[in-house]
């Protein structure tokens, strides 16, 4: 096993606990506004294959910012401008490094290609000058210590049809961003206090600050995210911190783990975490097929939502804390070194129960193992999955194929009769071992 890193990147996040008024909120809304302003200012002037030659390091695109005045214009305080601008520059870059990921993938597909014709083009993709030459029409000047590699390449390949094949997969495959709705901006450490249980943001009036009391009093030094909710007058502040990765000698078990609509983990050992698990969601579910159905008779008189999504994020949060608390527990009381589960199918559609489907289209496997990765970065664990062709359906002990019935499991040829989580929870321990594992 690597050894991991000594810190480890997670989002925290605050929340107002009083509604912000409507004065406040429309200053927020106009920062946020005049964020996304910039953001696609320089998206529609550096998104395209003219900008590449500026993206990095990104002073010359911070330069030529300066000098168009848009800051001016927008009487926008340079906190919130050049974060816009970077933050812009952020995304173009990982759009580039997505389109050159598509483009690899199409070359090395490409039957009409020959070996060293794909051999020329991964090097055009892996050397960032060379890529943005070809994609300029611009000979191709390198450094000394390539230039005789790419000379090299040049010669066994039809670099014209070669050039014209990748500006064409470009053109098809890379679009320019564009930021439509205002919903947030960035802030740095120089824009905000915390103090008073609360959080003073700057504004674009000089010296004015909007206060919003917090429901915490945690503090911290680093570049925060605004994600404004006007309709429930509020924000949710995204804090990235850098945590430390706690090691733990006495984490040496091996264990497998099976998820579950009713039970949330069950391990190869037959033990349980999150009993509950299906109450909570048989209860939110209900509510939430009872709060449609009403919602759908009553449209015609407009029906208010606020209290709807009020008391939806109160179920959603009540249940993330169930399933936190319980993935704390499995860890503390198993005391994993390396956890191995199943790599997950997409969700299917269809079925004979609409109360089922509905449960199913509300299952949180997808923040579950969300939480069990952080979790398991944050203790040193390793998490492992294993290929899941018929792994529920296959006996852990003598791998025939056998029958559930009544959640349990029935094996024909050996007779094992057992809970059918905890035979597929076996399973996945066992592939893990052998190694049938998906990288």
């Amino acid at each position: 096993m690597e050894k991991p890193s000594e810190t480890i990147c997670k989002t925290v996040c605050q929340y107002n606990k009083d509604p912000i008024n409507a004065g406040d909120m429309e200053k927020l809304l106009k920062i946020a506004e005049d964020y996304r302003k910039v953001k696609n200012y320089v998206f529609e002037r550096y998104g395209g294959i003219g900008g590449l030659s500026k993206l990095y390091p990104g002073y010359t695109v911070q330069n030529e910012m300066t000098a168009s005045g848009l800051r001016t214009e927008l009487a926008m305080p340079s906190v919130y401008f050049y974060l816009a601008v970077f933050d812009a520059l952020g995304r173009i870059k990982s759009q580039w490094t997505s389109t050159k990921a598509k483009l690899l993938k199409l070359i090395n597909l490409n039957e009409g290609l020959n070996d060293e014709e794909k051999h020329y083009l991964r090097f055009l993709l892996k050397s960032p000058n060379a890529f943005e030459a070809v994609l300029n029409h611009r000979s191709v000047e390198l450094p000394k210590e390539m230039q005789p590699k790419y000379d090299e390449l040049s010669r066994q390949a039809d670099t014209v049809k070669l050039h014209r094949y990748l500006c064409r997969q470009v053109r098809k495959y890379h679009v320019k961003l564009h930021s439509g709705q205002a919903t947030g901006f960035s802030v740095s450490e120089r824009a905000y206090r915390y103090a008073d249980h609360g959080i003073y943001i700057s504004t674009k009036e000089k010296r004015k600050r909007i206060f919003i009391l917090l429901t915490d009093n945690n503090q911290y030094k680093n570049q925060i995210y605004i994600k404004l909710c006007p309709e429930k007058s509020g924000v949710e502040i995204k804090v990235a911190l850098n945590v430390s990765i706690q090691t733990h000698e006495d984490y040496v078990n091996e264990v497998g783990l099976s998820m579950g609509i009713f039970t949330m983990l069950t391990t190869n050992e037959g033990h349980e975490y999150g009993e509950q698990f299906g109450d909570h969601q048989m209860r939110y579910a209900e509510w939430l097929r009872s709060q449609t159905a009403s919602y759908n008779r009553n449209r015609a008189d407009n029906p208010g939502r606020k209290k709807y999504h009020a008391k939806k994020k109160r179920y959603q949060e009540q249940l993330h804390s169930y399933i936190n608390h319980e993935l704390n527990r499995f860890i503390r009381t198993e005391k994993p070194q390396r956890i191995y589960v199943v790599k997950l199918p997409r969700p299917q559609q269809g079925g004979v129960s609409k109360k089922i489907n509905n449960r199913i289209t509300l299952w949180q496997r997808g923040y579950i193992r969300r939480r069990l990765e952080q979790k398991c970065k944050e203790q040193s664990i390793e998490l492992v999955q294993v290929l899941g062709k018929d792994i529920s359906n296959t006996c852990s002990g003598c791998g025939s194929i056998g029958k559930k019935k009544d959640r349990y499991f029935i094996c024909p040829d050996c007779g094992i009769y057992i809970e059918e989580k905890t035979n597929t929870a076996r399973n996945v321990l066992k592939r893990g071992a052998e190694g049938k594992t998906v990288n």
